[in-house]
């Protein structure tokens, strides 16, 4: 006696009452039962793995892309810092700010009496390098030129807030605007 596989209406296999029942393959997710074929000793039709449902073996690997997250970012101030023996300092690296660095400054007396003395500290911690200078504290940027304060308190802003550091201008000429790069540029270049 032959068995078969049941037909559904759309054509595809009925699952039969289960494996060790002796009345139809099981159906599951993964594999298919062939038709009309001659029953196993056992009870059970053949079954075939379809290229359109692959079985766990065949899975491809998901690929994932990981972007690397930009912590440092390269600039060169526009005078630079002079130290005690007359070297001047222009290509630094500031990383990005953490929770704590914004935090551990608000406890700092010279920030308790005058709010403004709060950029000088914030910069001394995040500015890991300057020129060959062996350290960065507050002490050197409380000592940089302000227009090089300035500079790196706009760089800072556009670093951490923005996360880059290219800033939107305007043509003073012919009022077009478009962007700069300030990390790692000189000053008037495009």
């Amino acid at each position: 006696m032959r068995r078969t596989a049941g037909r559904t209406a759309l054509g595809a296999p009925a699952a039969g009452p289960g494996p060790g029942l002796g009345t139809g393959p099981a159906v599951g997710p993964g594999s298919a039962a062939v038709a009309d074929a001659p029953a196993s000793p056992g009870g059970f039709a053949p079954t075939s793995t379809s290229a359109s449902a692959p079985g766990p073996a065949s899975v491809p690997e998901p690929v994932t892309v990981r972007q690397q997250l930009r912590t440092e970012f390269p600039f060169e101030l526009p005078r630079g810092y002079v130290d005690e023996s007359g070297t001047v300092h222009r290509d630094g690296v500031m990383r990005l700010a953490t929770a704590r660095d914004e935090l551990i400054p608000l406890r700092d007396v010279r920030v308790q009496e005058n709010p403004a003395y709060l950029s000088v500290v914030l910069l001394g911690r995040v500015i890991t390098r300057l020129g060959t200078l062996p350290m960065v504290h507050d002490g050197i940027v409380e000592n940089m030129f302000a227009s090089d304060l300035a500079f790196l308190q706009d760089f800072y802003r556009q670093v951490n807030a923005e996360g880059h550091t290219r800033a939107a201008v305007e043509c003073p000429h012919c009022s077009e605007p478009f962007e700069v790069e300030l990390g790692g540029s000189r000053l008037g270049e495009s």
